[in-house]
């Protein structure tokens, strides 16, 4: 998901090259405004944090682009693309390396394993996924 300031910031279409060009395929996006309750859902094993709050208000300040990509190790490499939460613990030539500052403004959300994935999904597309396939298919796959 691009949070808030990803989408503030202009940064939609860098992001998604990104996983384009590593060789990801897009199953689901969209754009929308974030209620309060699904915000809660999503950061639920958060709740009684004392940065739980702010988590959710900021989530819900503006519009995210919630997306779902596929391929061979998605989470992981995923994760390793967009770099660690602390932007300032994030490699050069990850996502938040190159364009984020501080933790809270962090510009994306990946999930950080498959059962979390799979339990954001359902959260975020419960109208379900595209199912496709690019021709690139066999010159990007064995």
């Amino acid at each position: 998901m691009i949070k808030p300031d990803g989408v503030q910031r202009g940064l939609i279409a860098e992001i998604i090259s990104r996983f384009e060009k590593k060789g990801f395929y897009l199953r689901g996006m969209k754009m929308m405004d974030v209620e309060q309750s699904l915000a809660e859902r999503h950061y639920a094993e958060h709740v009684g944090k004392p940065f739980f709050p702010a988590l959710v208000e900021y989530i819900c300040s503006g519009p995210v682009v919630a997306m779902v990509w596929e391929g061979p190790n998605v989470v992981a490499s995923g994760r390793k693309m967009i770099g660690a939460t602390k932007p300032h613990e994030s490699a050069p030539g990850t996502i938040r390396g190159d364009y984020a500052l501080i933790m809270g403004r962090n510009l994306i959300h990946g999930s950080d394993g498959v059962d979390s994935a799979k339990r954001e999904i359902a959260l975020w597309f419960p109208e379900g996924l595209s199912q496709w396939q690019s021709c690139q298919n066999p010159w990007i796959y064995e």
